[in-house]
This record gives C-alpha cells, structure tokens and sequence, in this order.
C-alpha cells in the first residue's frame, strides 16, 4: 500500500469515529441537517454550556431567534458522573428521575433531595449569570428546536423537553450532533421529531465524536451570548426550507 493511499484510508477512518472537529464544526452539519425540514417561525433554545456553540451555528443558519435553557443532571452521590435524573429551569421546576439507576444505587429519597438542592442553587446561579436580564422568548405556539452537543442518558434533554412543552410551543424538535442509539430511540416519546446525525450503537460518551471536546466555561458562554448578532435576540424568526 502506497503512503498517500494510507493517509486517505486514516483520514476516512478518523473522519468515521470522529465526524466533528468541535462544537461549532458539529452545529453546521446539525444546521444542514434540519434545514432540509420545513419549519414555520423556529426558535432555537440551546442547553448551556456545552449546547451553546452548536446551537449558535444552527440559529445563524436558519435565522432563528435563539434562547437559552438551564438544565442541570443530577448525579449518584459519590458518582457524580451518573446520572440518575435531572432539573431544568420552569415555574414549578422541572424534576426528572431515573428511578432504574436510584434503585440500583440505593439512592435513599434524602439523599436526592440533598442533591437536587445543591443542583438547584447551581441552576439558578447559571441562568442569572448567563440570561443577565436578557429577555426571553415566548415559545407559545412557536415551533421549537432545542439543541444541546449530544446525548448519552437521555435524563438532562428529557428534563428540557418537558420544561418547553409547559410553555405550549406548537412543536418540539431535539435536535442533536450525536447520540447513543437507544437513548435517541427513547426520547422520540419526549419530542415531536429527534435529529440526530451520528447516532451510535457502541456509545461511549458524547465526546467520541468531538477531535475537541474541551469543556466550555460560564464567561465563554457569556462572550458568545454578547457577540450574537441582533436579529438572534428578537422574537421574529422567518421560514426556513431547502427547495
């Protein structure tokens, strides 16, 4: 085998394990994706932080308003890394639980109390830091494209999408770069429609579909919120299609 020949059979490997170079690289190829479906007046609600970049992208391609919502996982005590439900912001707050994993974690009902005050006090800091009297969108009978990097549980995106179908949006599409198979499959339930352009079967963790998967912190979030353009601050959106 020649040397150039090698190099194109790596590359196409390397390209298959990792379709996205960053966050930004993944929000263009989620942007192809759905502008390839009609949607009357979207907006895009992205899942700070790490949702933020890739939404950002897709807001920009199908000129839609963008906004933000805060949601939170709730992890194992002592395995924070697991989750066993999840919190998004609302008025009551959206609970989620993963009853499955707090059984097999002997979770006691204090013990998630305790965490689901901590995560609590978490959520609120993020969203007044990052919102910093922004105005928010109304979502009512608006067709809503919420966005985050990716999917492994499912618990945080179930979380947000209960969260934006208490505002009475018309539709709800979850839109994401990639996923694990079965979770993807689950949350269809949640979502009018799920895009999804990686979706894998040997899932082990978002980040294996990132070259840079470098964690984004609250003052990016802030810098990228205060670069938008203005047009991604107001409530009209127009009709995005590919004809």
């Amino acid at each position: 085998m020649d040397l150039p020949h090698m190099r194109k059979s790596w590359k196409r490997r390397r390209v298959q394990m990792r379709p996205y170079s960053d966050r930004r690289d993944a929000g263009r190829h989620l942007a192809r994706a759905l502008q390839l479906i009609d949607i009357e007046r979207p907006v895009v609600v992205a899942l700070p932080r790490g949702g933020l970049p890739v939404a950002i992208e897709v807001a920009s391609a199908l000129h839609a308003p963008l906004d933000l919502l805060v949601v939170r996982k709730l992890g194992v005590p002592g395995q924070p890394e697991v989750a066993m439900g999840a919190i998004a912001e609302g008025s009551p707050l959206i609970v989620v639980t993963n009853s499955d994993v707090m059984q097999m974690a002997r979770v006691s009902p204090v013990e998630f109390e305790a965490v689901c005050r901590l995560e609590t006090d978490e959520l609120h800091r993020r969203s007044g830091l990052y919102l910093n009297g922004r105005p928010r969108i109304d979502l009512a009978d608006r067709n809503v494209i919420v966005v985050d990097d990716g999917v492994a549980t499912g618990s945080t995106a179930r979380a947000a999408l209960r969260a934006v179908r208490a505002r009475k949006p018309r539709s709800v599409i979850l839109a994401l770069p990639a996923g694990a198979g079965d979770t993807i499959q689950a949350l269809k339930k949640e979502a009018d429609r799920v895009v999804c352009p990686a979706v894998s079967a040997s899932f082990n963790g978002v980040s294996q579909f990132y070259d840079d998967f470098e964690q984004v912190s609250d003052r990016q979030v802030r810098d990228a919120l205060a670069g938008l353009p203005l047009w991604v601050h107001s409530n009209g959106a127009q009709k995005t299609s590919v004809q």
